[in-house]
């Protein structure tokens, strides 16, 4: 069995190539300037688990299927997890200036940078799942539903929807629990639902497999932010590598706010049982994700 770093390995060696570095104060019609292209690699490269696209590609190899043929959505879910952050450090949303232990993409390259590289992401993703898609007329359809997955859990009524909310919230100070679980689920768990579920369509995989995956993708992704919420009280800064203590200074609706330190612990214990008994179906196929669910209970970053 693969683990968490294997996956990330595999993940971070394709990505070399994409998107392409190219020379700087080369104009030439058809390739990406070389600004872009250093402003996305820099948010690119900067290190983390990559954890989304390792889920995704274990998925697979779960399910039977072939790591070659799911690589480029791997890779395609991590380049929208980093236009995200981007985005998010930016002054009209968190205002943060460290990211992964380094500067944010924004105090580097400038803030308009910054949100082209954004958008280079986002459109750079879903151009390498598009060029996928072309190079297997034989799985259309399967190529398209598990891009369709991977846009749904990005977009309006997914990542988007909950940052949308978070921001909401924040300037109007609510802190009404079903808001919570609302931007919860869609900023944070949607981005491990939907690559799941990808890799469920990617190897043609049936409803029970699809359901359960989903269940697990909900449970994790709820308890990966709750442990975060406890982190920015608890955690420390260097091993984080980035800004502590923001949520509470800013009045961010989070966990801790809601339920409290132990409350917010006792959240954490109930989401990793639901996590486990959603891998029933699986069996010790599951191993990995299993021992993934556990490892985020305790984790310091």
């Amino acid at each position: 069995m693969r683990d968490l770093q294997a996956y990330a390995n595999i993940v971070n060696a394709r990505l070399e190539a994409i998107p392409e570095v190219v020379p700087e104060g080369r104009f030439a019609v058809g390739e990406m300037p070389w600004l872009l292209s250093e402003s996305m690699r820099y948010s690119l490269s900067a290190g983390g688990k990559r954890l989304r696209p390792a889920m995704l590609l274990a998925a697979v190899e779960m399910l039977g299927g072939s790591i070659g043929d799911a690589l480029d959505y791997a890779c395609a879910v991590e380049m929208i997890h980093t236009y995200s952050l981007i985005h998010d450090d930016l002054p009209g949303m968190d205002n943060d200036t460290l990211r992964r232990g380094r500067p944010t993409n924004h105090v580097v390259f400038g803030e308009g940078q910054a949100i082209l590289a954004g958008d280079g992401l986002l459109n750079c993703a879903f151009e390498t799942m598009l060029k996928a898609a072309a190079d297997r007329p034989d799985r259309a359809l399967d190529c398209l539903l598990a891009m369709r997955e991977i846009a749904t859990g990005a977009g309006v009524t997914g990542m988007i929807a909950g940052q949308v909310m978070d921001l909401y919230c924040e300037a109007n100070n609510i802190g009404d629990v079903n808001a919570l679980q609302y931007i919860q689920r869609n900023k944070t768990a949607c981005m491990f639902i939907y690559p799941l579920r990808a890799a469920a369509r990617l190897c043609e995989a049936g409803e029970e497999a699809l359901r359960a995956l989903t269940d697990y993708g909900r449970a994790f992704g709820l308890l990966f932010q709750a442990t975060d919420d406890l982190l920015d009280v608890t955690g420390d800064q260097e091993n984080m590598g980035k800004t502590l203590g923001k949520d509470a200074e800013s009045g961010k609706l989070t966990c801790v706010s809601a339920y409290g330190v132990e409350g917010t612990r006792a959240l954490v214990e109930r989401l990793h049982r639901e996590a486990l008994c959603a891998l029933e179906p699986f069996g010790e196929r599951a191993a990995f994700f299993a021992a993934l669910v556990d490892s985020m209970v305790d984790r310091t970053k």
